[in-house]
């Protein structure tokens, strides 16, 4: 048994090794290691004066692909990885410090026949897509592209209004190249009204599809969620792959798949990036759904938060700022502090007796054109022919190689072509408003913790009537992308984090909690004001008779509201199950 050392094969088993050229470097000639977490590369010729080893962390790779010379004459096979390592920091105050594309390609011509050297090059590339994917393998492995599962299929459902409005634009210059990049075939297809999603959700057949993912804020991936639970095969329906690219304002669930994987806490084009990587991963874990019941009875279902005071108030008063971006927020909480309100409430709750409250996750706050494609006209539906074929191409005088499909595959042509859902589209309106919850009748478990919002809660409840600042129920660890509002949260610990501020507090101090919520820390300042019980179910009354009550940033009926957890009912993209993201 071969083994590699170094910090990210520390005495790891080594899965394949060869030599091989390189392309476009002429003479050059490098050894590959290939362990289960990286691709070791070493150059032989020209021989280095000091030892110069390249390590590629399969963490940062979303793909590999075989291709054939355009020389009928060259009898090499190549293989092409594609990788997306973090830049190096930079020096200056607010930089940042995303992703470049790095791709290598490596010439296999060990044999004189080039069907031999074609099978040795799709050999590399299934060993690599595998290790990825999460497929085990070892050095007894009969490596071959048949050990691989048909390419995925996603259904990527934009918001070209949210945020900033660059949804689009972010989508086809960073996103699709990156998953084409990882054989993923998809179809976008933009919103043009509230609860358009929702409505395509309902209507869709699933089969056809191996995951749903919204390029947007945290509102679109809430209406895919209800859409999915009101559909009457529900029980089959939530087990259906969930994904989020953030391109909103808010971003609270990518923040916390982000953090989940261990990388720094970033903002914006970053974010997206990191979030597009962990996609190509396709690891899936168990999310848990809240199911929320209103003042009429209306119930839904929720992935994030239910906030009342002053989280729900920033959050609906500063969508007049939405042209800002996430610096709404920013605005919207001095704008609220200038004129803090208190609210009376009577809130109960189901402690979770057997929750014990984990060792908080620390994390690291970094400060904060790549492939030419062709910009797209605003089509309604989208597939992804014809994009990204920036991928087949190499630059130089040589003639170049082409494309070279596995076994079993369809042609590169039609391989990734799927075709439109057939729904048809009017014309959408130039700006979407904020869309309701709860508007229609979802299906989904029993809720058999709670009862009747008309009659009381059961005995073994603790109830608390006291005049709030705010209320928080939260289940995720983030509340906006930089907000690290819950570090002990999972998302699938099957537990609700309540968390409120009784009135008292000054307006310093509720500043001071809200900077050390950027790190997580704010639980440490051991503020008398603010209380954090984990709960199975809650029940929140305001007596109080206006406010703002919002479910995953979304604002429904002012009234009591209640919830109950149910533990890993649907599934989230995480695309870190298998695999360690390297933190650089």
């Amino acid at each position: 048994m071969n083994l590699v050392l170094g910090p990210y094969g520390e005495g790891a088993e080594t899965l394949l090794h060869g030599e091989f050229g390189a392309y476009p470097s002429k003479g050059s000639r490098y050894a590959l290691s290939l362990t289960r977490t990286a691709l070791h590369i070493q150059r032989l010729v020209p021989k280095p004066e000091t030892d110069q080893r390249t390590v590629v962390p399969l963490a940062e790779v979303v793909g590999c692909h075989t291709l054939r010379s355009r020389a009928p004459a060259d009898r090499a096979a190549y293989f092409s990885v594609y990788a997306y390592p973090l830049k190096k920091r930079k020096v200056a105050v607010g930089s940042g410090r995303g992703r470049q594309r790095a791709a290598r390609t490596f010439q296999v011509d060990g044999a004189d026949d080039y069907e031999k050297n074609q099978a040795v090059a799709e050999k590399w590339a299934a060993a690599i897509k595998c290790l990825v994917l999460g497929i085990p393998i070892s050095s007894d492995t009969d490596i071959a592209p048949s050990l691989l599962p048909r390419p995925r299929r996603l259904l990527l459902l934009l918001n070209p209004f949210g945020g900033r409005g660059l949804a689009l634009q972010w989508c086809q210059t960073h996103v699709l190249p990156m998953i084409t990049e990882a054989d993923i075939s998809f179809n976008l297809i933009q919103t043009e009204r509230p609860n358009h999603a929702r409505e395509l959700v309902k209507g869709i057949n699933l089969a056809e599809w191996d995951g749903i993912v919204a390029v947007s804020g945290d509102g679109l991936l809430y209406e895919v969620l209800n859409g999915l639970m009101e559909r009457p095969d529900w029980e089959q329906a939530i087990k259906m792959p969930i994904g989020i690219l953030p391109s909103g304002s808010g971003n609270a669930l990518a923040g916390a798949i982000n953090c989940n994987a261990g990388l720094e806490q970033v903002l914006g084009l970053e974010l997206l990036l990191n979030c597009t990587l962990l996609l190509c991963h396709a690891a899936v874990t168990p999310l848990d759904l809240v199911a929320v019941t209103t003042a009429s009875g209306a119930r839904c279902f929720s992935c994030l938060s239910v906030a009342w005071g002053f989280v729900s108030d920033v959050d609906i008063e500063s969508e007049k700022y939405r042209h800002m971006g996430a610096a709404r927020f920013t605005l919207g909480t001095l704008v609220r502090l200038a004129s803090m309100h208190t609210y009376r409430g009577r809130l109960a709750y189901l402690p979770a007796a057997d929750a014990h409250r984990p060792i908080s996750r620390s994390i690291t706050v970094a400060p904060n054109g790549r492939l030419p494609l062709q910009r797209l006209p605003l089509h309604r539906a989208l597939s992804d022919m014809g994009l990204c074929e920036e991928r087949h191409t190499f630059r130089g005088a040589e003639p170049a190689p082409a494309p070279c499909p596995s076994p079993g595959s369809p042609p590169p042509s039609s391989a990734s072509v799927l075709p439109p859902p057939s729904f048809s589209f009017e014309p959408g309106p130039g700006e979407l408003p904020a869309g309701g919850a709860g508007e229609a009748r979802v299906g989904g478990p029993p809720d058999e913790l709670l009862v009747p919002l008309g009659q009381p809660v059961p005995g073994s409840w603790v109830t608390v009537e006291d005049d709030f600042v705010l209320v928080l129920a939260i289940y995720q660890s983030h509340l906006g992308a930089d907000l690290f509002a819950a570090p002990f949260a999972r998302f699938d610990d099957g537990l609700i984090h309540l968390c409120f501020i009784k009135a008292g507090i000054s307006r310093a101090a509720l500043v001071r909690l809200f900077l050390a919520m950027e790190k997580g820390s704010h639980f440490e300042q051991e503020c008398p004001h603010l209380v954090h019980v984990p709960v199975r179910a809650f029940r929140l009354e305001p007596l109080t008779r206006k406010g703002i009550l919002t479910v995953d940033g979304e604002r429904v009926e002012y009234g009591p509201i209640q919830g109950q957890v149910h533990r890993g009912l649907a599934r989230l993209i995480t695309g870190v199950d298998r695999l360690k993201i390297a933190t650089g």
